[in-house]
């Protein structure tokens, strides 16, 4: 448990069953009245954000989280099946806390899984993935000046947006926060 003073940037604490990290906090101590914290709370599940007020009479609940390094092998379905670098155990996660990044996870990609004592709780991807293009339109000789863009298919599913001077088999390096194209590796 923690008290009103303990609030800051980054804790992770437990709220009706909800896990959160503190992403803003303010301490308030009026000339009447209490002292009590502002807050922006982010849901680490989805990524919602509130809002909360928290007075000096409040207890809070902390979360110890730690972050595993895995290594993804396969897809089932509804389930990722990974290998823990550490002690070599496999854990079997749902599709559902990596969500939209699914789309560029390759098998043998180390990530960081973040858990609650044996309870996952976030998968994070690594900021830039580098991914093999298989499905692209060829460019249009001379269609350089415009900027434009076309689709290419990856090698694990996902569609990206890339330059038309990008081919088939080439490897381009994806920013998994927006999912955009970065560069030709």
């Amino acid at each position: 448990m923690a008290s009103l003073n303990d609030l800051r940037n980054g804790l992770v604490i437990r709220l009706d069953d909800v896990i959160y990290t503190v992403t803003d906090c303010q301490h308030v101590k009026p000339g009447k009245g209490g002292a009590f914290a502002r807050t922006k709370l982010k849901r680490l599940t989805d990524g919602a954000v509130i809002d909360r007020t928290f007075r000096s009479s409040e207890n809070i609940e902390t979360v110890r989280v730690e972050g595993r390094d895995m290594q993804f092998m396969y897809n089932d379905g509804d389930l990722l099946h990974f290998m823990d670098n550490e002690t070599f155990e496999q854990h079997a996660l749902s599709t559902d806390l990596i969500g939209d990044g699914m789309k560029f996870l390759k098998e043998g990609e180390t990530i960081t899984v973040k858990v609650d004592g044996d309870t996952p709780i976030t998968v994070g991807l690594p900021t830039f993935v580098a991914l093999k293009i298989v499905e692209t339109d060829p460019g249009l000789r001379g269609d350089t000046v415009s900027g434009g863009s076309k689709p290419a298919k990856l090698e694990t599913g996902g569609v990206v947006q890339v330059p038309l001077f990008v081919e088939n088999g080439t490897v381009i390096k994806v920013d998994t926060r927006t999912g955009t194209y970065v560069e030709r590796v």
